[in-house]
């Protein structure tokens, strides 16, 4: 089986639940369905992230590591959370990524992990 990246995007500052009770039931959401993926087999790992300004990069590429806060991308679009899977195919992570959009109220990009 190939093992998928599924990453939450959302727009750096959104707010996507409206209340306190939709949190709530977005988060017994993700649990239930994080529980569904154990249950089929496919569950490998998976995690939430803080803000993006907690982040820092560091750049080891040259003669003296570098650090920097904050996010590496300026994009406005920042990663929130993931899930890595094992599915027999695109199709079938491409499902499990429909039904953990829906749980987390987020859209997720599926990726395939490289071969060995």
């Amino acid at each position: 089986m190939t093992q998928y990246l599924m990453s939450v995007w959302h727009a750096e500052g959104e707010d996507v639940y409206t209340s306190e009770e939709e949190t709530q039931q977005a988060y017994a959401d993700t649990g239930r369905f994080n529980e569904e993926l154990r249950a089929e087999g496919a569950w490998v790992f998976a995690g939430g992230l803080h803000a993006p300004s907690t982040a820092t990069v560091v750049d080891g590429t040259g003669g003296e590591v570098v650090t920097t806060d904050g996010p590496y991308s300026e994009a406005k679009e920042q990663i929130g959370g993931f899930w890595v899977v094992e599915a027999p195919d695109l199709d079938a992570a491409l499902a499990l990524a429909a039904r953990g959009s829906k749980a987390c109220r987020g859209k997720v990009e599926v990726r395939p992990f490289q071969g060995e």
